[in-house]
């Protein structure tokens, strides 16, 4: 069987981290790559840098990653969909839900493969406490609070925070709770002078009654990406900048004082760092949608899903427009 004959749109930051996973991953031929900017970071190697989508789909692609701006992704999205091509749109899916709406109704319309590239679910980490949880190592899980700070990517200028990064932490939490969200309260913020909100501070709850807390920012000179489940047996704590995963369990201490022994706390356990493989994530998401594309697989974040993620995503940044409200005087 011949390879998947593979396009990307978009050649910058992500883009180029595509390009060199797809030549590295079996089974796909990266075959066409297209910017209208050009080929700021030489991704395009033997490959003729084309201008647009409509050129990359008449270079005979079976398979595309759209990576340009957030903006673009409808437009592109329906091309591609139009021509019969299956894709990954980085995330998030779209600009707005009605855009995102529009492209999770043009694929599958015409049965095709499209996937939302929220890299963070292949983390290893992840993948990993993922598995634990469902395997009842925390028993009843009780909350997930993420982290997610850093300085500001200059590459980012059509869409906030929100969209930008607390997407990856509203699709993880999701994902590991196998649940969605029916509460949402947040704070947000514009410091940096940009017209949209470069810090998110977010508590919320699940369906299956899990509370969330969710602090993402733009403005911190250090960068953070943690992700704690605690449970009723413990805390689990996945770095994903490492992709270290480490258990801190409960310890069991007796207590002869009767008055102390009623209360039902818990104390400091043991601490585990689990040696785990670690693959790249961006190689497993390629990995994912080529055996989607190949009826093989499963393991792709769905056009549904991303954009249920971005319905979120926009009312958190509704709540946090109404708390701002809400301290108004009449």
């Amino acid at each position: 069987m011949s390879d998947l004959r593979v396009g990307i749109i978009g050649l910058g930051m992500m883009g180029r981290h595509h390009a060199r996973v797809v030549r590295e991953t079996s089974g796909v031929e990266l075959v066409a790559v297209a910017d209208p900017f050009g080929d700021v970071h030489g991704v395009a190697g033997p490959l003729t840098a084309l201008e647009n989508v409509h050129q990359l789909i008449e270079a005979g692609i079976d398979m595309a990653v759209c990576a340009v701006p957030t903006a673009q992704h409808e437009a592109v999205g329906l091309a591609l969909a139009e021509a019969g091509v299956h894709t990954l749109i980085e995330k998030p899916i779209a600009h707005s839900v009605e855009a995102g709406e529009r492209l999770a109704e043009a694929f599958t319309a015409r049965g095709l493969v499209g996937a939302v590239g929220h890299v963070e679910r292949y983390n290893p980490a992840l993948q990993s406490l993922r598995a634990r949880m469902a395997n009842g190592d925390l028993g009843e899980i009780y909350q997930i609070a993420t982290r997610r700070q850093g300085p500001f990517p200059a590459r980012i200028a059509d869409v906030g925070v929100v969209k930008d990064l607390a997407t990856h932490d509203i699709d993880l939490t999701m994902w590991l709770a196998r649940s969605s969200y029916v509460e949402l309260h947040s704070q947000v913020t514009s410091r940096s002078g940009r017209e949209h909100e470069d810090m998110v501070a977010a508590t919320g709850r699940l369906a299956n009654g899990v509370i969330t807390n969710h602090l993402v920012n733009w403005l911190s000179p250090m960068k953070e990406r943690v992700t704690v489940v605690t449970g009723e047996k413990g805390a689990f704590v996945a770095d994903t900048l490492t992709a270290d995963l480490t258990f801190h369990g409960n310890g069991v201490i007796d207590t002869e004082w009767d008055s102390v022994a009623n209360f039902r706390g818990v104390s400091e356990g043991d601490v585990t760092r689990f040696a785990i493989p670690k693959p790249e994530p961006l190689r497993t998401e390629h990995e994912s949608f080529r055996d989607a594309v190949l009826g093989i697989g499963t393991g792709i974040v769905t056009l549904a899903e991303g954009l249920a993620t971005l319905r979120t995503a926009e009312w958190l940044i509704s709540a946090g427009a109404a708390a701002r409200m809400e301290g108004v005087p009449a």
